[in-house]
């Protein structure tokens, strides 16, 4: 079971560090009001309502405006995920410092076994508890 929690943990994690450091783009197409069209990692097809373009020279012509908008959500990722430890406030480094100093402790082992009941004798057994209470082990 406990492998199967670092499993998902990890993958998680994962997931979480691929998906802060993607970026995308995502078009939107309105026509009026009314969403059209999405589109990601595309451009979005048009509905068809779209005003042509004149080819006139003259100086006097009058432009209706198109009711349809196109409109780009971008999403900038995470460039740099290194932050460096002189970033650090003096009271963080401290903390950090003692977290693994104290962290790396935990695991180093004494040079001997040390037994702290060593030096005491066993009990004097006078009568046998199990058999006085009538307590077995099945």
């Amino acid at each position: 079971m406990k492998e199967f929690v670092r499993k998902i943990a990890a993958f998680l994690m994962a997931w979480t560090v691929l998906l802060s450091t993607t970026s995308f783009t995502m078009d939107l197409h309105y026509c009026g009001e009314t969403l059209v069209d999405v589109a990601l990692f595309a451009e979005t097809e048009g509905c068809g309502m779209e005003m042509q373009q004149a080819k006139s020279n003259s100086a006097c012509e009058i432009v209706k405006k198109s009711c349809c908008t196109d409109e780009q959500i971008n999403h900038q990722g995470q460039d740099e995920l290194k932050t460096s430890f002189e970033k650090l406030s003096f009271d963080q480094q401290a903390f950090v410092t003692s977290y693994v100093l104290s962290y790396v402790n935990l695991f180093e082992g004494l040079e001997t076994n040390v037994v702290p009941f060593d030096g005491y004798p066993p009990p004097i057994l006078i009568k046998d508890v199990q058999l006085l209470h009538e307590t077995f082990l099945i």
